[in-house]
């Protein structure tokens, strides 16, 4: 592991759970949470804004103008405008999509949810997705916070995951099953 990523993701979590903090102490966290979230899309929906994060020489001054317009058309709390000025005078603007999806996850293990992978291979409904996230909640008597994502390479069934315990009931997993004992035979 390089220094630089050590640093990265020793100061994220330095950031991100100063955030939660704040955030938690001001009574803000639902909000914040939810306008972090606008930010991770942001950052997923524009090329423009995720090159101007990753551009070293982008100037202090120019990235204060584009987080006050940002906040101002999204409505940032005060807090969260703040914020991220504070990781742009640090120099850690660069370090934003990490540091705001390490601050999602601190709030979803703070109310007790486990994270869940489920993978399908067609796609799935909302009403479907839903029951089995009520029944991945009865089954680990936790809040689920579920993941999905359609997989059509899996040929037919679904792979499941909830922390360490995955179940897999796809085909191409079989057939790996299948092949893996004619090799040893």
């Amino acid at each position: 592991m390089s220094k630089d990523t050590g640093f990265s993701i020793t100061s994220s979590e330095r950031y991100s759970l100063a955030l939660y903090e704040l955030s938690n102490e001001s009574n803000l966290l639902p909000k914040i949470e939810e306008q972090c979230l606008s930010i991770l899309d942001l950052i997923n929906s524009s090329e423009d804004f995720k090159n101007l994060l990753k551009n070293p020489i982008t100037k202090k001054d120019d990235l204060f103008r584009i987080i006050t317009s940002i906040s101002e058309n999204y409505k940032f709390e005060t807090l969260l405008k703040n914020f991220l000025n504070f990781l742009i005078q640090k120099r850690r603007f660069f370090f934003l999509e990490k540091i705001l999806l390490s601050f999602i996850e601190i709030c979803s293990k703070k109310r007790g949810e486990l994270k869940a992978e489920l993978k399908s291979a067609k796609e799935l409904s909302d009403d479907e997705i839903n029951k089995i996230t009520e029944e991945l909640t009865k089954n680990f008597s936790s809040k689920i916070k579920l993941n999905y994502k359609y997989d059509k390479s899996l040929i037919g069934g679904l792979v499941i995951q909830v922390g360490s315990t995955m179940v897999d009931t796809s085909i191409k997993n079989k057939l790996q099953q299948i092949e893996n004992r004619m090799i040893e035979a």
